[in-house]
């Protein structure tokens, strides 16, 4: 039976406590997966799929990231990284858990698994952090038009300078997620987009930890990270060796219905990665760990994980 514990470590900021969600295998250790979730939810979401990589021998750890679940510096701080270099923070927060875990654990496999904003945190920190894993998946991922990104990281900044950092700004909420509804009917709540499960959204839209408006720099911050992912010169910093997992809904709005995670896995393609793996699952929204053929997603990471063991 898998054991669920949590812990705090002190974030790079110098002030926050880091919540982390731990499960531990009832038997003997045999890798690691490390979890980065997604904007305006939290780790202990990925519990079921943490339990199911338990059962099957993994330690998996997954953080709060700064300003979401108990990740907070005040209860006022959810939905904001920091002032300033909030990207760069969570991602060193992402390699202080690796740091400790695999520490713990030298010898054993290590993989990294990020779920929409956690899988562009992944990506920053494949490039920032390259060596020392077995592999990553990227869940829910993209790629975005430079254009767009340049225009909503201007509309971020003027947000910040018209009100401040930790402004919530609905309009940089709906310029950000506010269409990703449009391509499903019926349309039961704002966040149908995530799965075609109705009891996994109405979850989700209970949740006072999920589906808040960040704060405007923190949205400034994620733009400026996806282009800094996005960067030819970027990309080349990558361990060309590590393996890598796409997956992703079909009809996920975040991958343009499939586009963008093409987009980007060619981008890691050009960059000389030589184990890249793509997989689209058909009808599939953003969540697929909370779709309804999760069980098959369950099963798909784990032989992806198995085969690089």
């Amino acid at each position: 039976m898998p054991r669920f514990s949590d812990f705090t470590f002190l974030s790079c900021d110098g002030q926050t406590p880091i919540h982390v969600r731990r499960c531990d295998p009832e038997g003997a250790v045999r890798g690691v997966v490390q979890i980065a979730h997604g904007i305006a939810e939290y780790a202990a979401r990925y519990d079921a799929f943490a339990a199911f990589l338990a059962e099957h021998g993994f330690l998996v750890v997954a953080n709060d990231h700064l300003g979401h679940g108990q990740s907070l510096r005040s209860p006022e701080a959810l939905g904001i990284f920091a002032a300033r270099g909030g990207w760069e923070l969570a991602v060193d927060d992402m390699h202080r858990l690796y740091a400790q875990i695999h520490g713990e654990f030298p010898d054993l496999p290590y993989f990294l698994f990020g779920h929409s904003m956690g899988s562009f945190l992944t990506r920053s920190y494949l490039i920032r952090y390259p060596g020392g894993l077995r592999g990553a998946v990227l869940s829910g991922t993209g790629q975005q038009p430079v254009p767009l990104l340049a225009a909503g990281r201007l509309m971020s900044a003027l947000e910040v300078r018209r009100h401040s950092p930790d402004y919530q700004s609905a309009l940089l909420n709906q310029m950000a997620f506010g269409s990703y509804n449009n391509a499903f009917e019926p349309r039961r709540t704002d966040f149908d987009w995530l799965s075609r499960d109705e009891a996994q959204v109405d979850r989700y839209v209970a949740d006072p930890l999920c589906g808040f408006v960040p704060s405007a720099q923190l949205l400034h911050d994620m733009m400026c990270g996806i282009r800094f992912n996005q960067r030819p010169d970027q990309l080349a910093r990558m361990d060309r060796d590590l393996p890598v997992l796409f997956l992703s809904g079909a009809l996920d709005p975040v991958g343009a219905a499939g586009k963008g995670v093409g987009k980007a896995f060619k981008s890691f393609q050009k960059a000389g990665m030589r184990e890249l793996t793509l997989k689209l699952y058909p009808g599939g929204r953003h969540e697929m760990l909370n779709e309804q053929n999760r069980a098959e997603v369950f099963g798909d990471v784990l032989g992806w994980l198995e085969r690089w063991m």
